[in-house]
């Protein structure tokens, strides 16, 4: 990217951000970077409570990567000692802390996963156990003492489950402090994190202000929907997209966004200018562009991001051979299968094909399950098969299967 004023750093910065606290201050240190040449220090942390990330997790990764193309410094703190806390953002009761085991199994899929996005030789890794470890009885007492409870109260799930007398365990309140002390210990000018940890980002301005040091600015982002277009992405809602997940699945769920979902996924997970996305939106106003052409880059964009370009273009030609040319993928699976006085609830669901019966049966219901190209709506519809036979079968848009009941085939 050719070089920025700091105002065009300032505006680069804030597509993807909910909140800047504040920008004015912001672009005072964007200002003073350039001209002593001296990067800022840019914090984000993550606590390895889950090895299971989707794209929504990156949105956060992807604002890193804004700060890392303008030159400045990106610290990638994975919250080891944090996580042994449980945040309890956004739930209604505690969150049980984690082992040390588990943690450092989280941790090293959260490494590996970021390093997609990230420049890993740009990126300074730190674990906010290397300072806390070290601390005594007694620095925790001072660390506690520099906030009162009426103002850890005013952090809105501890208001919440207070208001609704449910327990709140006096050490979680220990999670915004230590949050907090480590924008100290790391001399932090800039935080980012989600709109639900505003109440801890402000927490690191106080704990640094009471340590002497500049206040960093705090930057939030949003939260991404999933492909539904309508709730935030998440896997118990069946709206994710996993970003372990093979070429091919993750360009399908990205091709089946809403279109008006395109252009927030433009500005949330890819690093194009505020130009770039407005000049999107008018090509397709204007009718040059249509909107599944716009998706089909932003599919090939994400894909690239996390399996390579190889494998993405395998995946668009793959996806345009079914869904464009009528055609069929190159990897059916054959599933043996011995036939016998059985419902195809039954049958997918011996399969392998669908997690239960229930799904298999909404499936049906909701005319996602078609036998040999023809839609099946009758969960209680009993095929006769015939022996040495194979039959193809799909569920939903992108899932197939060949069915073969001559018993010496196997799953591929």
């Amino acid at each position: 990217m050719k070089s920025l004023s700091p105002k065009e750093q300032l505006e680069f910065l804030k597509i993807p951000c909910e909140e800047i606290v504040s920008e004015d201050q912001l672009l005072k240190m964007l200002e003073k970077s350039q001209e002593t040449k001296t990067p800022l220090r840019v914090k984000a942390g993550f606590d390895p409570s889950s090895p299971d990330l989707h794209l929504g997790h990156t949105v956060l990764i992807q604002l890193m990567k804004r700060f890392q193309v303008l030159g400045h410094q990106v610290i990638f703190l994975i919250g080891d000692f944090t996580a042994m806390i449980g945040d309890p953002t956004g739930k209604n009761q505690t969150r049980p802390p984690l082992s040390k085991e588990q943690i450092a199994e989280n941790a090293k899929t959260y490494a590996d996963q970021v390093f997609k996005i990230l420049d890993p030789k740009l990126t300074e890794v730190r674990y906010n156990s290397e300072w806390f470890d070290k601390f005594t009885a007694t620095d925790f007492i001072r660390l506690s003492s520099q906030y009162t409870l009426a103002r850890m109260l005013e952090r809105d799930d501890f208001e919440k489950r207070y208001k609704a007398k449910q327990p709140i365990a006096l050490h979680e309140f220990l999670y915004p402090l230590v949050q907090g002390q480590d924008s100290v210990e790391l001399k932090a000018d800039v935080e980012l994190g989600g709109t639900d940890q505003k109440f801890n980002l402000l927490v690191g301005r106080d704990l640094q202000k009471s340590a002497e040091q500049r206040p960093q600015v705090i930057l939030t982002v949003p939260l991404l929907e999933g492909t539904d277009g309508v709730k935030k992405m998440s896997k118990s809602l069946n709206n994710a997209i996993s970003i372990d997940e093979s070429p091919k699945e993750m360009f399908g769920k990205m091709m089946s966004i809403t279109d008006p979902m395109m252009f927030k996924y433009f500005m949330l997970l890819t690093n194009k200018t505020a130009t770039e996305i407005a000049e999107l939106h008018n090509q397709v106003e204007k009718g040059t562009s249509h909107p599944k052409d716009l998706k089909l880059k932003l599919a090939l964009t994400i894909v690239t991001q996390f399996h390579g370009a190889i494998a993405a273009e395998k995946a668009q030609v793959e996806f345009e051979n079914i869904f464009k040319k009528g055609g069929l993928p190159d990897d059916i699976p054959d599933l043996q299968y011995q036939p016998g006085e059985k419902n195809f609830v039954d049958v997918l669901n011996e399969l392998g094909l669908v997690g239960s019966k229930g799904e298999a049966r909404r499936l049906i219901q909701g005319g996602g399950f078609k036998f040999e190209n023809e839609k099946v709506m009758d969960p209680q519809f009993k095929q006769n098969f015939e022996l040495n036979k194979k039959y193809l079968l799909q569920l939903g848009k992108k899932k197939f299967a060949y069915l073969n009941v001559n018993g010496d085939a196997h799953e591929g």
